[in-house]
C-alpha cells in the first residue's frame, strides 16, 4: 500500500482509495506525490 500527498490540500491519500481514478476525493486536484520516509544519518569515522 501506497500513501499518497495530494499537492493542493496536502490530504493523505492511499493508493486503495483511488480506485483507478487518480483524482483527490477531498478537493479534486490532480497532482500528488510520494511523500518520503525520514532517513536514518550514519556518521563516518
Amino acid at each position: 500500500m501506497t500513501t499518497y500527498k495530494c499537492f493542493s490540500c496536502i490530504a493523505k491519500i492511499n493508493s486503495e482509495d483511488l480506485n483507478k481514478r487518480f483524482l483527490c476525493p477531498k478537493c479534486g486536484a490532480r497532482i500528488f506525490y510520494k511523500s518520503r520516509t525520514k532517513m536514518k544519518t550514519v556518521k563516518s569515522d
